[in-house]
C-alpha cells in the first residue's frame, strides 16, 4: 500500500516533466533551426519476493518469478535533428542547410558554437552575424559599397560592386557536422556546443560528403509537429490523472484499514 503512494508519486513527476517537454516545444513552433526534444523514461528497481527459476522441489523449478516494480524515472531528453520547412524569405542574407551539418560560430569566449539558424544580419564592421551577433568562424566581412550578395549552394560568398562588372569573392562557409548530433550540449539563442557525447566536429564545405547544400533567401523553421505535440498532452494529463487516481484509491484503502 505505501509502496503504490511512492511508485504513482514517481509517475506524476515522470508526467510533469513531459509536459515540461512539450511545453518548450510548443513554446519554439516558430524558433529558426529549432529542433523537437522527446524525454525518455526507464522504470525503477524492481523488489525481487521470489526468483524466477529458483527450486519449488528436487526436479522443479518456478516458470515465472515475483518482482514488484517501484516506479519510473526521466533519464535523458532526447533531441531530433529531422530537417525543419524550409521557407523562402527574400532576405539575401537569410540562409539554409539543405541536408546535414551547423553554421559555425565565433563565441565571446573563443569557443565554436553551432546552430541551424541561418537567419544572420551585417554589424558595424559588415561581418556575417547572427541575431544574437555572433560572427561567422570563417570571418566574412561584406563591403560597405556591395550592390548585391549572393551565397552559392557550395558556400561561396560574392558580392557586386559598383563599375566592377564580375562579382568578387569575398570569402567561403564552412560547415560542421557531428557522429552523434543528438548529443550536443544546448546553451540557449539557437546554438549548440560540442560535448564528449557529440564527438570531434567534421568540417566541409556544403555539398560535400555528409553536408547539405546553402540555399539562399530561405530560413529552416522549426520541426515541431504541434499536432503530434498537443497529443502527446492529453496522452500526458490523462497519465497524470490516472496516477493522481492511484494515490487517491490507496488512500482510501489505508483509511479502511485504520477504521478496523
Amino acid at each position: 500500500m505505501i509502496n503504490s503512494l511512492h511508485i504513482s508519486k514517481t509517475g506524476m513527476q515522470a508526467q510533469q516533466t513531459q509536459l515540461d517537454v512539450i511545453s518548450n516545444n510548443l513554446a519554439n513552433t516558430s524558433t529558426n533551426g529549432f529542433k523537437r526534444v522527446n524525454a525518455v523514461f526507464e522504470d525503477l528497481m524492481y523488489q525481487n519476493l521470489r526468483q524466477v527459476g529458483a527450486n519449488t522441489a528436487e526436479q522443479s523449478e518456478l516458470p515465472t518469478g515475483l518482482q514488484l516494480g517501484l516506479g519510473v524515472r526521466t533519464v535523458a531528453t532526447s533531441r531530433s535533428f529531422a530537417q525543419g520547412s524550409l521557407q523562402q524569405s527574400g532576405n539575401n542574407l537569410d540562409l539554409a542547410i539543405n541536408g546535414g551539418g551547423f553554421l559555425q560560430v565565433e563565441m565571446p569566449d573563443g569557443t565554436v558554437g553551432y546552430t541551424r539558424d541561418g537567419s544572420l544580419q551585417l554589424d558595424a564592421q559588415g561581418r556575417m552575424v547572427t541575431s544574437s551577433g555572433y560572427p561567422l568562424t570563417a570571418g566574412i566581412t561584406i563591403p560597405a559599397d556591395a550592390e548585391s550578395i549572393t551565397v552559392s549552394s557550395d558556400g561561396v560568398v560574392s558580392v557586386k560592386l559598383p563599375a566592377n562588372p564580375a562579382p568578387a569573392v569575398v570569402g567561403n562557409i564552412e560547415l560542421a557536422n557531428f557522429i552523434n548530433p543528438a548529443g550536443l550540449e544546448p546553451r540557449g539563442q539557437n546554438l549548440f556546443a560540442e560535448s564528449q557525447a557529440s564527438g570531434n566536429p567534421v568540417n566541409g564545405a556544403p555539398g560535400g560528403a555528409g553536408m547539405g547544400t546553402v540555399m539562399q533567401g530561405f530560413v529552416e523553421t522549426s520541426n515541431v509537429n504541434v499536432v503530434q505535440e498537443l497529443v502527446t498532452m492529453i496522452q500526458t494529463q490523462r497519465a497524470y490523472e490516472m496516477n493522481s487516481k492511484a494515490i487517491q484509491t490507496s488512500d482510501q484503502m489505508l483509511q479502511r484499514l485504520a477504521q478496523l
